[in-house]
C-alpha cells in the first residue's frame, strides 16, 4: 500500500516447481501456502500436467501453468526468459537449484528472484531443502511441512459402502521397482477380508489396468473395484471418503495424508523425503533396512515386505 498516492499496489508472485512427478509437487504444497499467506494468491508453474486438477479448488492460486517446454536445455534460456517476462512477476520463488532458471528469471526482469543454492543439487532432501528455503526467504520460524488439500465434494453415495470401512490400495506407481505386486495385494485383501468388512478401491492408472483386473479375478468383485478409468479429480472423491491408504509410493499417498487420512507407504526404492513430512504418513520397509539408505536405486525385493508386516502396522487402525 502506497501511503502517498493511497493506491493498493499489486505485487504479482510466482512459484516454479521444477518437478515432473505429481508426488514431488504435492509435497511442496505447504510451502506454496506459506508464500501465499504473505503475498496473496499465486501463479504456480509446474512440470506436471495433472497438478492443476488436484488444486483447482485451492484459493491460494490464481492460476496453475503446466510448462512442457523451455526447461531442459541451456540454449532455451531466452525462450524461458520471454515466457517468464510475459507473466510480469515481481517475485519468483524457484524450488530447485538451477543456473538456467536463475538466468532466465533475471533476463526476464523479475525484481526479486529466490532460488535454492545453485551448486547444491546432489543428495537434495526435498522436504528439508524446501522448509529451510521458505523459512529463510519469508523470515519465519519452523515452517510447517504439511498442509491440507482444498476439496469440497458433491455427495456421491455410490462411493460409501454401508457397514464397510473403505481402504484405498495404491497398486500403481511411476516405476516398476516401487510396486509391491499383484500377488501381495491380492493376499492382503484376502487376509483383511477375514478380519472384518472392508471395501477396496484399487488406485492405479490406465497402464496398470491389467494388474487391477488380475487382483479382482483373484479376490472377487464383491468388495473390490478399480479406479483406473477415473480422472484425478474423481480420485479425490474416493480418497476423501476413505478410511485410510495402503500402497506403493505414489501420488495417492500424498493426497491421502494431506486429506488427513492415515497413509501406509510401502518403501522399496523411494528416498525418505517422500514420506518425511506428514504426521499421517506411516512407512513400511523391509526388516533391517535403514530408511536413510533407501534410494531410487535400491531395488529392494517386493517380497521383503510381507503381508503380516502390513497387518501389524495397520492393526490399531482396523
Amino acid at each position: 500500500f502506497n501511503k502517498y498516492n493511497r493506491k493498493l499496489i499489486y505485487m504479482k508472485t510466482g512459484i516454479f516447481l521444477s518437478y515432473s512427478g505429481l508426488g514431488a509437487n504435492l509435497l511442496h504444497l505447504s510451502y506454496c501456502h506459506q508464500i501465499a499467506k504473505k503475498y496473496g494468491p499465486l501463479t504456480l508453474i509446474t512440470l506436471n500436467s495433472k497438478l492443476k486438477d488436484i488444486l483447482q479448488q485451492d484459493p491460494n492460486f490464481n492460476e496453475i501453468i503446466y510448462l512442457d517446454k523451455f526447461h531442459k536445455r541451456l540454449k532455451d534460456i531466452f525462450k524461458l526468459s520471454k515466457f517468464l517476462k510475459d507473466l510480469k512477476f515481481n517475485n519468483l520463488f524457484i524450488f530447485y537449484p538451477s543456473l538456467r532458471y536463475f538466468l532466465s528469471s533475471k533476463l526476464a526482469g523479475i525484481k526479486n528472484v529466490y532460488q535454492y543454492p545453485i551448486f547444491k543439487k546432489k543428495k537434495l532432501h526435498l522436504v528439508q531443502a524446501a522448509k529451510l528455503f521458505t523459512e529463510r526467504n519469508l523470515n519465519i520460524l519452523d515452517c510447517p511441512t504439511e498442509t491440507k488439500i482444498f476439496f469440497k465434494d458433491k455427495e456421491n453415495d455410490n462411493i460409501i459402502k454401508k457397514d464397510q470401512k473403505i481402504i484405498i490400495l495404491g497398486i500403481g506407481s511411476s516405476g516398476q521397482t516401487t510396486k509391491w505386486g499383484v500377488d501381495n495385494f491380492s493376499l492382503l485383501i484376502s487376509r483383511l477380508s477375514q478380519i472384518k468388512k472392508f471395501y477396496f478401491y484399487l488406485l492405479c492408472g490406465p497402464q496398470e489396468k491389467n494388474d487391477a483386473k488380475k487382483i479382482i479375478e483373484k479376490v472377487g468383485k464383491n468388495n473390490c473395484e478399480s479406479l483406473d478409468d477415473k480422472s484425478i479429480f474423481e480420485v479425490l472423491s474416493y480418497i476423501s471418503k476413505s478410511d485410510f491408504y495402503i500402497g506403493n509410493d505414489s501420488f495417492g499417498h500424498h493426497i491421502s495424508c494431506q486429506m488427513g487420512k492415515p497413509s501406509f507407504i510401502i518403501l522399496l526404492d523411494t528416498p525418505r523425503a517422500y514420506s518425511d513430512y506428514s504426521i499421517n504418513q506411516y512407512r513400511i520397509l523391509p526388516e533391517n533396512v535403514n530408511i536413510d539408505e533407501i534410494s531410487h536405486n535400491s531395488n529392494l525385493s517386493p517380497n521383503s515386505i510381507s503381508v503380516d508386516m502390513i497387518l501389524n502396522k495397520i492393526e490399531k487402525f482396523i
